[in-house]
């Protein structure tokens, strides 16, 4: 672990005025991700093409956490499992299936998903000015999670904040600066450049299967709202934490989830939620590096305003 970063005072609160005014910088500096796709129109085929040279061992590592069955206090609709067929019958001869169904909630704040586009109505909108009437008691008839049907593809960047500040974890409430993401790439020795997945570890995960869940829709840490012009002048294709993305308490006046508002309606990123990077950074640790390609299948639901997601990382 490198040395404690330090730590300077904690970023402002944002009044309503100063986000509405950070919106409208980020909306401006984001047009070209005005359409159905957002900020995966930066995930060219080039683009594509170049990740495939990060992988160099061919190793591959899950950035998805398992799907809790069993409530939690950060997970009290826990997704359910049943087994379909029947598992005490006579199977000593013959033909038989083991079989299950699933039911979860997407958006909750424990498994790992992927935020669509129409996930997040700010103001009578989605993303792009869509109209929120759009979605609907059927679902979502426009920028759903099949707008990324065909797979998001490309260079994956993990940044990691505990380890540039010499801690375990980021306590619930502390917040990722620019100034963070900026001085993690110094100390990882990575840039991150347009079209990139960027991945930020704030170490919730590590502090939840040490210390145990906890209320985390109350308390957990996150970018800062202002983190986001770092995300627009990179021109990244895609956001994803191993908490909500969000802090909270909100750091901003009458906003719960600024940063929800700021990256999906205002900049068209596709948010990755609840993630875990645990497996993935002793590896990038110990091998010096901390990009890789990195392959994100959302499931096939055409309404949907999200999915559950296992990122896969090659390096």
């Amino acid at each position: 672990m490198v040395a404690t970063h330090a730590r300077q005072a904690g970023p402002p609160r944002l009044t309503e005025d100063e986000f509405a005014a950070l919106y409208r910088r980020l909306l401006s500096h984001t047009a070209w991700a005005s359409g159905d796709r957002g900020a995966l129109d930066a995930l060219t085929a080039a683009r594509v093409v170049a990740a495939a040279g990060e992988v160099r061992t061919g190793r591959t590592v899950t950035l998805a956490a398992p799907v809790e069955t069993l409530p939690a206090p950060d997970n009290p609709e826990p997704a359910k499992h049943r087994m379909s067929g029947r598992p005490d019958e006579d199977t000593s001869s013959g033909l038989h299936f083991a079989m299950d169904s699933f039911a979860m909630n997407v958006h909750g704040d424990a498994d790992s998903h992927i935020d669509a586009l129409c996930h997040v109505i700010y103001d009578g909108t989605l993303h792009g000015g869509v109209s929120a009437s759009s979605v609907t008691a059927s679902g979502a008839t426009a920028l759903s999670i099949e707008v990324a049907r065909d797979g998001i593809v490309g260079r994956g960047v993990l940044l990691d904040i505990p380890r540039l500040r010499g801690v375990r974890w980021l306590e619930p409430g502390d917040h990722v600066t620019a100034d963070d993401l900026t001085a993690a790439e110094t100390a990882q020795h990575v840039r991150v450049t347009e079209g990139d997945l960027l991945f930020v570890r704030v170490g919730h995960r590590r502090r939840r299967a040490e210390l145990g869940a906890w209320h985390a829709a109350r308390e957990r840490a996150g970018l800062h709202p202002s983190a986001l012009e770092f995300l627009a002048d990179r021109r990244v294709a895609v956001l994803g934490g191993d908490g909500n993305n969000d802090t909270a308490p909100s750091s901003t006046e009458g906003v719960d989830f600024p940063v929800h508002v700021l990256a999906v309606h205002a900049m068209g990123l596709h948010l990755l939620d609840y993630l875990q990077f645990e497996d993935l950074a002793p590896i990038c640790e110990a091998e010096g590096r901390w990009s890789f390609l990195c392959v994100i299948a959302p499931l096939r639901l055409p309404d949907a305003t999200g999915s559950p997601v296992n990122p896969i990382a090659i390096l």
